[in-house]
């Protein structure tokens, strides 16, 4: 492959995560059907799973972040190189050297890249345990979302090979085809 090929930019990166989050959506949907049918066999049967902050958050990282995460990581590393929302947009995940990522390269992005969401979920759940204002802790929490987000972008925008900072880290590249 050539390096020289045209770096994927922010508003096609943005095309190709949306129908990825379609993908998403509708795993979420079958979830959340799934759960709704066992409610009505059994309303306490789901509280072990999402009866505290704790658990919340380990359930919700088991049935969502895990199966999300491998889901960009396994089509990423794969002789695709790509999610579905990726090929639909015609790019790809390379390594800077032109190759594939490996397992664990695509991994490490992948973890790196949603850093922001899971510390998002994390304040989420440890705010429906209260009926109170949210604690400095959890505001700090969703400000460094934030910035996480803002500096992606940022340096999306900024690089000359349009790479995020997870891209940086990890030494990947997103490319057109």
């Amino acid at each position: 492959m050539k390096l020289s090929q045209s770096y994927a930019g922010l508003w096609i990166r943005v095309k190709a995560f949306s129908a990825d989050y379609l993908v998403i959506s509708l795993y979420i949907a079958f979830l959340v059907a799934i759960s709704i049918l066992i409610q009505s066999v059994n309303h306490r049967i789901l509280q072990p799973l999402f009866g505290n902050p704790l658990s919340g958050q380990l359930s919700g990282f088991v049935l969502i972040t895990l199966p999300v995460t491998l889901y960009f990581t396994i089509s990423e590393s794969s002789s695709h190189q790509a999610t579905w929302g990726k090929r639909w947009q015609a790019i790809k995940v390379v390594h800077n050297n032109g190759e594939r990522l490996s397992r664990i390269r695509a991994l490490g992005r992948t973890a790196l890249k949603f850093i922001p969401w899971e510390l998002a979920h994390t304040c989420i759940w440890q705010m429906s345990d209260s009926n109170q204002e949210p604690s400095p802790i959890i505001l700090i929490g969703f400000i460094l979302v934030w910035i996480l987000v803002g500096i992606y972008l940022l340096t999306l925008l900024l690089s000359s090979k349009k790479q995020t900072l997870y891209d940086q880290f990890t030494n990947v590249l997103v490319v057109r085809n």
